[in-house]
């Protein structure tokens, strides 16, 4: 990353000789949860700590304001993942950030180079569970609740009803990956291992060769992922689309209406990845048509939903409206992940009150 990082501000922390002046102040943003506090208790005496669970969305010029109120008085500020993105307008109104923290291993919300620029150093964290990624596991569970009218069947026998919708089995269906990445292949590779389904791909660059790689790194024989021979044949034959792009300038709304048009009215969308890759307006008016059999959503733009969002208050599943089911960006939300992370962020922390090194630095 260009830039020069002392360029306008020092960024390592001196701790004050004379005790009475004030500490530095610490923003949390975005623990939904509450589980952060713990983690910075022992810097208490060394740090004025304030968290802030309600996440601000910048790109709206009243809330975007009122972020640079809420963060002008503090020295470092740790971001939450994408919850609250940094862009240059907002770092340059922050006079006294000298470090940015965050959790993950990039996010793709903040502008580097604007913190490179104004001296301001990021850092982020590494550690994640072992075993199948926490986003994969959702995407299944998301993947079943909508085959089996998880959430529907609940609803009604907590309504006092009993049997009223039929699911359907996922052997033999083609399970459609939008992108085949480390997440995209193996909730491939769960889907032909424990559900008897078979497995198609596409993304702009996919080629055979690049699946059966992908195939053989999860332990597959080759010729398990099959890359569909163009984008449109890709959606016109898959009975599940999961996407797993990295959201870019490029794939933002790489599914929008032709690819929607495409689908079979049987088929179902399932979207762990980001909000953006599938253009809303045209899912909201395809579901509203009851055009596929449904959508299984767990990430939004903007995040959080808006109260009077349609996708809050539309009756899914009635008259004629496909079923929708959503969570609230749990793909990664995941308790031993999430505590893990705050662990790391709070190393970081004490490190840089003791004019220390940052680890995980990505500026």
């Amino acid at each position: 990353m260009r830039g020069c990082f002392y360029k306008k501000r020092h960024t390592s922390y001196k701790p004050p000789q004379d005790q009475t002046m004030s500490k530095p102040k610490f923003a949390i943003l975005d623990d939904y949860q509450g589980i952060a506090p713990p983690y910075f208790a022992h810097l208490e005496s060394r740090i004025d700590i304030t968290s802030f669970p309600e996440t601000l969305d910048p790109r709206d010029p009243t809330q975007h304001d009122a972020l640079v109120q809420r963060l002008q008085p503090f020295d470092v500020i740790l971001a939450m993942r994408e919850r609250t993105p940094f862009a240059a307008k907002t770092i340059k109104a922050l006079p006294n950030l000298k470090i940015l923290l965050t959790t993950g291993t990039r996010n793709l919300s903040l502008d580097l180079q604007a913190f490179a620029d104004q001296g301001i150093p990021v850092a982020g964290t590494e550690g994640r569970p072992p075993g199948v990624n926490s986003t994969v596991q959702h995407t299944w569970a998301l993947i079943l609740a909508a085959a089996r009218n998880v959430a529907r069947d609940d609803a009604a026998i907590k309504r006092g009803a009993w049997q009223g919708s039929l699911g359907f089995t996922l052997s033999g269906k083609k399970l459609g990956l939008l992108g085949l990445g480390k997440l995209g292949s193996q909730v491939g590779k769960i889907g032909i291992q424990s559900f008897g389904v078979e497995v198609i791909a596409w993304s702009a660059n996919l080629t055979q060769e690049k699946a059966d790689e992908q195939a053989l790194a999860q332990g597959l024989p080759v010729g398990s992922f099959k890359v569909a021979s163009s984008k449109n044949e890709f959606f016109a034959q898959a009975d599940i689309v999961s996407v797993h792009n990295v959201l870019s300038e490029r794939s933002r709304g790489i599914v929008n209406a032709p690819e929607l048009a495409t689908m079979k009215s049987t088929a179902i969308i399932i979207n762990t990845s980001r909000g953006p890759l599938i253009d809303e307006k045209a899912l909201l008016a395809a579901l509203n048509a009851g055009q596929i059999r449904g959508a299984a959503l767990d990430v939004f733009d903007p995040e959080p939903l808006p109260l009077d969002s349609p996708w809050r208050t539309t009756p899914w599943g009635q008259d004629g409206r496909s079923d929708v089911i959503l969570t609230p960006h749990m793909g990664y939300g995941e308790e031993d992940l999430l505590r893990g992370w705050y662990k790391e962020v709070a190393e970081n922390l004490e490190r840089w009150l003791n004019g220390e090194a940052l680890l995980r630095k990505m500026t």
